[in-house]
């Protein structure tokens, strides 16, 4: 697609993946909104890279349909959703808390559902639009004290495939990136300890790899796309 008439919403936009993605996506000519439950955190870095700044809980259904209908009615229009809100939370099965797993599947799984559905009602209606989920090559293998991370990320790969096979005929492109470790906030955030790099992925690159697929040709699409760093530490 051309981006200078693109219409985004970046989930989880205020840090991180999700603000240099949408950082990224301005800077081509996208119009791009992006959403967070920290009002304070998520005006700063709106007016930062310019963008239109929506305070919302993706895991509460209220708030999921009120920002897409927010994103339509500011830009007159809307066709790609980066759906890159999540939480993480690391424990081993003995020490696993059930509202701490709930937690995460309902941010990481429910929330990404129903963001994907409000929008996908509208790019249905358009018969063209864009869905990106940003998975994680955890939802490919698991790991200890991963059970609610990976089980989340493995569900996303899963949503992520059915979507594809009910859209596909209404023009709509379903795709997945998947990052490895990328040095950002999220694992200081989720208690995972997090040893900074040069070497390793940063949000940027990801950010790449969004653009990248977006670019192609509306007749092509990239299923998933697997980001690895070269030679980390």
């Amino acid at each position: 697609m051309d981006l200078r008439t693109a219409k985004v919403l970046v989930t989880g936009g205020s840090s991180g993946i999700g603000l240099a993605t949408a950082r990224l996506l301005i800077n081509e000519g996208a119009q791009v909104a992006i959403c967070g439950r920290d009002e304070v955190r998520l005006q700063k870095a709106a007016e930062e890279i310019g963008a239109t700044g929506i305070v919302a809980d993706v895991s509460l259904e209220a708030d999921a349909v009120r920002m897409v209908a927010t994103v339509i009615e500011t830009f007159g229009d809307y066709n790609v959703l980066i759906n890159n809100a999540a939480v993480g939370h690391y424990a081993l099965l003995l020490d696993q808390k059930t509202d701490e797993f709930t937690r995460v599947l309902a941010n990481n799984v429910t929330g990404a559902m129903m963001v994907a559905r409000e929008s996908a009602r509208h790019f249905v209606k358009q018969n063209t639009g864009n869905i990106i989920n940003i998975a994680s090559t955890a939802g490919s293998r698991g790991f200890a004290g991963g059970s609610a991370y990976t089980a989340s990320k493995f569900a996303l790969t899963a949503l992520t495939e059915c979507w594809r096979a009910e859209l596909r005929k209404s023009n709509v492109r379903v795709m997945q990136i998947n990052p490895s470790e990328v040095v950002t906030n999220f694992g200081k955030a989720s208690g995972q300890q997090q040893t900074a790099s040069e070497r390793k992925l940063q949000a940027e690159d990801i950010a790449e790899a969004v653009v990248s697929v977006l670019k192609l040709n509306d007749r092509a699409f990239v299923t998933d796309l697997t980001v690895w760093a070269t030679n980390p530490d």
